[in-house]
């Protein structure tokens, strides 16, 4: 079977790093669904109007051509304990399929494109297919959730300082802040000297995390 995409997603992260590990964590982050030449029909949004959430289908496009294995380790389990593949949402997957539930901004259909909120997607991300979020069917309260029931992730706090404060405006500062918290470095990276960049809406920002702690140095 060949799939090809339908859209592709336009968001702030240019690259891996700093993208939420699982869509609706950071809701405030938004990107939009583009549509191919292909399915650039208005017609084929109509009605949609008449939902609050997306699932789409998407490819992992970093990853293709990477070794993949039976078992993971996902960074919520300190990137240190093996599970099975199957029981993880890990990027490292045979067919590089994910999957994401996003909620619809806006729609439209005269361009046509779809805003969205709660988005994992980096910038360029093929999507495959778009399907609506059933509350009837989708939504199970009562679920266990397997490792993610007695793991959290620990927060960090997060520095901003006055004189990079110009760079971006609220809106933006809420999102940074909230993904920054949430603390986008590899979790065997321990080295409190240690400078990471992370892009977002075509700037860098720079930091170092100590003690808990994460303070943004610069932005270029």
């Amino acid at each position: 079977m060949r799939i090809d995409p339908i859209a592709f997603f336009r968001s702030p992260f240019t690259s891996k790093f700093g993208i939420p590990r699982q869509s609706g964590i950071v809701s405030e982050l938004r990107g939009k669904i583009l549509f191919t030449n292909d399915y650039a029909q208005a017609d084929a949004l109509r009605g949609l109007e008449e939902y609050d959430y997306l699932w789409l289908i998407w490819g992992f496009s970093e990853h293709i051509g990477v070794e993949k294995h039976a078992t993971v380790r996902p960074p919520l389990l300190g990137g240190n304990e093996r599970v099975g593949v199957w029981a993880t949402r890990s990027p490292f997957r045979p067919n590089n399929l994910g999957l994401s539930s996003v909620r619809i901004l806006a729609i439209h259909p005269e361009i046509p494109d779809i805003e969205v909120s709660g988005a994992d997607l980096m910038d360029g991300t093929p999507i495959y297919d778009i399907k609506p979020y059933l509350p009837y069917v989708d939504s199970h309260a009562e679920a266990r959730g397997g490792f993610t029931d007695t793991h959290q992730w620990k927060r960090l706090e997060v520095v901003i300082p006055d004189m990079v404060r110009p760079c971006f405006d609220e809106e933006q500062w809420r999102v940074i802040e909230e993904i920054l918290s949430l603390d986008p470095r590899p979790h065997y990276h321990e080295d409190d000297q240690r400078m990471y960049g992370m892009p977002f809406a075509d700037r860098d920002i720079h930091f170092r995390v100590s003690n808990g702690v994460l303070t943004i140095d610069k932005i270029v």
